[in-house]
C-alpha cells in the first residue's frame, strides 16, 4: 500500500494526525514495523520549581522530551507501588 494511503488509515484509526501517521508508515516502511503508542492527553501538574528544573536538565541530558521522562517515571511508580501493595 503507498505509504500516502497507510497514513491516512493510520491517522484515522489511532486518531493521530495525518503528518504524525506518515512519520509511522515511513518507519515501518523502513524497519518492517512499528508501534504505534497510545493517544496522549494534556495533564497539568503544579511542581516545586526545583523539581521541575531538574526533570528539565534530566530531559537535555537525555536527548528526549520531559513527556517521555514523566512518562517513563510515573510508569515505573505505579507498576512498583502494585507489586508491593497487591490489594490496589
Amino acid at each position: 500500500m503507498p505509504a500516502a494511503e497507510a497514513a491516512r488509515v493510520l491517522a484515522g484509526r489511532f486518531g493521530v494526525s495525518a503528518r504524525q501517521a506518515r512519520r509511522y508508515a515511513d518507519q515501518a516502511r523502513a524497519s518492517g514495523r512499528t508501534e504505534v503508542p497510545e493517544a496522549s492527553v494534556v495533564f497539568t501538574v503544579k511542581l516545586p520549581a526545583a523539581l521541575a528544573g531538574r526533570v528539565r536538565a534530566h530531559a537535555r541530558e537525555s536527548e528526549t522530551t520531559i513527556s517521555a521522562v514523566v512518562t517513563r517515571a510515573l510508569t515505573e511508580f505505579l507498576a512498583r507501588g502494585r507489586r508491593n501493595n497487591p490489594r490496589r
